[in-house]
């Protein structure tokens, strides 16, 4: 499934929701997330992102994650918190500084037909507002997440590997 974009009023953000089913138990999905140096595999290679916080990393309520990439050529650092942490059904990652007003990233894993369903809900904010959303923002979350969705099929779409 493509990515989803829409505009929550109510928060005042914009929204991104995407999925992707894998034929693989919940708990093997859940543990590949839990090593947050993965999101380095996620992560296409023009945003040249790396995860500047020393192994190990011990993912749970309240752990701060560095990392650096580039958007747009720009050098830009990034920290998140894991501000909820419910394995093996959620997790989520807000922004505590980076390039975004606000983001909210909302990672949860459903069991489904065998397998298990990744879902991304993702409240942001960005300077600018609407143009610069329109512009860079938008195109290049949408690439991203295609990006993720690709990657974590070849990684867990063959249930025989």
């Amino acid at each position: 499934m493509n990515p989803v974009f829409s505009y929550d009023r109510e928060r005042e953000s914009y929204r991104l929701q995407a999925q992707v089913w894998l034929p693989r138990a919940r708990a093997e999905v859940f543990d590949f997330f839990c090593d947050a140096f993965n999101l380095e595999t996620l992560t296409p290679a023009f945003l040249h992102f790396h995860v500047l916080t020393p192994r190990p990393i011990v993912m749970q309520r309240g752990s701060l994650i560095d990392y650096s990439l580039r958007l747009h050529r720009i050098p830009v650092r990034w920290q998140s918190e894991i501000s909820e942490w419910e394995p093996p059904v959620m997790f989520v990652d807000r922004q505590v500084r980076g390039p975004y007003r606000l983001w909210h990233h909302e990672h949860r894993f459903e069991e489904q037909n065998g397998g298990t369903l990744c879902l991304d809900d993702i409240h942001y904010r960005v300077p600018g507002r609407a143009l610069v959303h329109r512009l860079l923002v938008k195109a290049d979350l949408a690439r991203i997440f295609t990006f993720r969705q690709t990657k974590l099929l070849e990684l867990f779409g063959d249930a025989a590997t």
